[in-house]
């Protein structure tokens, strides 16, 4: 009988608050050339003379408004939703995680599938919308790891989920509790935010023509964006917004969490934040959607600094609704999605 094994995979996190394992792992994610895509040297004075002597320390005391007595909230959540679907597999298949940056690592979790002898191994990226920075990432980390081993095992890497009916719906869902207690005078989906030329590598188009280069490229998804973030991105709100019932007024996209001073894909969240007041919005509800586990970009970001600044600038309340963390009615989503795409689950 086939040994089958469910892999989630999530971006990962530091192994503490500490400041020297807050910096081990930003050195890891931020030395991925496909996060800063910049020629290796540039890469390298970059993160050691403009980003490890400064940000880890800032990051720890972020890391550690969120933290947890069981430890970082992504982690905890991601290892609990790999509980949840387990319970709804049963035996024939072992379901566990790993993340692409620190621990459990992809290396690890990967070689102890294969020494115990799996033959099949389905990995599932926790990353609604496609960008190279993670799902391409990775998706190359795994097959390099493969890459070396002589028996190579049946493998699978499944693609993004930005407009899966289960993934809008579960969102909503997870919202529509929040939106019955508050009326909220607008909501923000707010997604994590890339660099344009991110984007414009994406582009598909003859003569890479298309991304960027008008104001309505993301207004629909086509051959030419099918794998632009940005468009995703909108494609993800449109449809839970059209779920949730909204009108056109009632909801707005912004990007968070830009570094460095390139340009990042627009409009950006903490400008909307401080903004919105002056337009008349005193209370803001904020779905995460490209985010499905709670992290320090929803918790600490959105949920206390974002908080804080809406507030400073006039409006009166602002709502992080929560990501879909392990709830049961996305680990039910997410195991409809994973049936209909891979024979993992049959």
């Amino acid at each position: 009988m086939q040994k089958k094994a469910l892999v989630l995979l999530n971006l990962g996190t530091p192994d503490s608050t500490q400041i020297r394992d807050v910096r081990k792992y930003l050195k890891e994610f931020l030395s991925d050339p496909r996060v800063i895509d910049s020629h290796p040297l540039i890469r390298w004075m970059i993160l050691h003379l403009f980003i490890l002597p400064f940000r880890p320390a800032k990051s720890a005391k972020a890391y550690r408004a969120i933290w947890s007595a069981q430890g970082s909230p992504l982690l905890i959540h991601t290892k609990n939703l790999a509980t949840n679907i387990q319970k709804i597999t049963g035996p024939n298949v072992y379901v566990t995680y790993m993340m692409r940056y620190q621990n459990p690592s992809i290396k690890t979790v990967m070689t102890t599938l294969q020494e115990k002898g799996f033959d099949k191994i389905t990995v599932v990226p926790l990353f609604p919308q496609y960008s190279s920075a993670a799902s391409g990432s990775a998706t190359e980390a795994i097959f390099r790891h493969i890459s070396h081993r002589w028996n190579v095992p049946e493998i699978e890497v499944l693609s993004e989920f930005y407009r899966e009916p289960e993934f809008i719906q579960s969102s909503c869902q997870i919202g529509i509790q929040s939106m019955r207690e508050e009326k909220f005078d607008k909501i923000l989906f707010s997604f994590h935010g890339l660099p344009e030329r991110h984007c414009r590598k994406s582009d598909e188009s003859s003569g890479h023509q298309y991304c960027l280069q008008r104001d309505d490229c993301c207004a629909s998804i086509n051959d030419s964006n099918r794998r632009c973030y940005r468009a995703q991105c909108f494609a993800t709100a449109q449809a839970m917004a059209s779920e949730l019932r909204l009108s056109q007024k009632q909801w707005e996209v912004a990007f968070q969490s830009r570094l460095g001073r390139t340009p990042w894909i627009t409009p950006y969240t903490d400008e909307r934040i401080t903004a919105l007041p002056s337009e008349g919005v005193k209370n803001l509800g904020i779905f995460v959607p490209s985010f499905v586990a709670d992290c320090l970009e929803t918790l600490e970001e959105i949920g206390i600094r974002a908080r804080e600044d809406f507030i400073r600038s006039g409006g009166h309340k602002l709502t992080l609704i929560p990501a879909l963390n392990a709830s049961e009615i996305w680990a039910r989503g997410l195991c409809d999605i994973i049936r209909r795409r891979s024979s993992i689950l049959s």
